[in-house]
């Protein structure tokens, strides 16, 4: 995630605890998936901002990303808001990611950045209007809130891939406009420049769902996460000390996460360093070792996901197969309509 670092999230992690005092609905399910429909030319696409803030170059070159592909777009009332580290207030943020939904002209919604402030919002979105008005939402890094909770709490099928901000590029356009335009069942294979780490090898099928690691760690307790039986759990985190993902995956491990799932792939690290000046510190490779081998699921590290320039699009909510020893996500559905 931008902006806000990891070891700042203790400070503001509690405010996730207010969606505690929501009912319970019932985790998303085989039964209650939900296709969006799918992308055609000409399409509008509301662009939002429900994390940290952009400013107008980022807009305009957002703007040009989407007409690039064929598509209009329409600006959320407060995408230029500021509220220190937050792009706006929680009601204003909130209430553009309600009314992208509600507006029938709007066909997909593209959200502009991570950072910080999604889970703020969570308890503030009309998840009945939601379930009502399906369609094509995409982010990642602090959008994964979002695309967590929309999935759990509606069974919408929702997508970790670009942000407004991304680099639009053939790799991550490819894949983009497969998924969501084509609707095509697309096995997700690395860019050359990425090289598979097999934990355990091995193929296993399930429902894909993940996002940031810190995150989904800080949705813990909270009922805005899904259903975790049998699903592929995919992570990717930034700029964090070897420690502190191992406290990571260590939390999901001792939750009761981790022994639920089907297959598991920590995609990237993104400058994740072993800590300050010549402190002891194990490696990335060695935490995996200690608590995702154990598992004996499928399981890899090095996938095209996350804060890197060439992305795939990844539907939440899906069933694929992965082979953990080529690395591979195949899609055994359309992830949309």
């Amino acid at each position: 995630m931008a902006n806000i670092s990891r070891r700042q999230f203790g400070e503001i992690l509690g405010m996730s605890l207010l969606a505690s005092q929501l009912p319970k609905v019932a985790a998303a399910n085989s039964a209650t998936i939900v296709k969006p429909p799918r992308l055609q030319p000409g399409d509008t696409v509301g662009l939002i901002s429900p994390a940290s803030p952009v400013d107008r170059e980022d807009v305009a070159d957002a703007v040009a990303a989407m007409n690039q592909l064929g598509l209009k777009a329409k600006l959320g009332a407060h995408i230029l808001d500021e509220y220190g580290y937050l792009a706006g207030s929680d009601a204003n943020r909130a209430a553009d990611v309600n009314t992208m939904f509600r507006d029938g002209t709007v066909k997909a919604i593209i959200t502009m950045r991570g950072g910080w402030g999604c889970n703020r919002i969570l308890p503030l979105l009309d998840y009945n209007l939601i379930r009502q008005n399906p369609k094509i939402i995409i982010g990642f890094s602090d959008i994964t809130s979002l695309l967590l909770a929309i999935y759990a709490r509606t069974g919408i099928v929702t997508f970790h891939g670009p942000v407004g901000i991304s680099s639009w590029n053939s790799f991550s356009v490819n894949y983009f406009q497969r998924l969501l335009f084509a609707g095509e069942s697309v096995t997700l294979r690395n860019p050359r420049t990425l090289r598979v780490q097999t934990i355990t090898g091995g193929q296993t099928r399930g429902r894909l769902v993940g996002g940031n690691l810190s995150v989904i760690a800080s949705m813990l307790g909270s009922d805005y996460l899904p259903d975790w039986g049998k699903t592929i759990l995919f992570v990717e985190e930034i700029d964090e000390h070897i420690y502190s993902i191992d406290r990571l995956l260590t939390q999901l491990k001792i939750a009761g996460i981790l022994d639920k799932i089907a297959g598991f792939i920590f995609a990237e690290c993104t400058d994740c360093t072993a800590g300050e000046g010549d402190e002891p510190s194990l490696t990335l490779n060695q935490v995996l070792q200690d608590i995702i081998k154990p598992l004996g699921i499928p399981a890899w590290y090095g996938a095209a996901i996350g804060h890197i320039r060439d992305k795939f699009t990844v539907p939440l909510g899906v069933e694929a197969e992965i082979d953990a020893g080529l690395g591979t996500i195949r899609l055994l559905e359309s992830a949309v309509m």
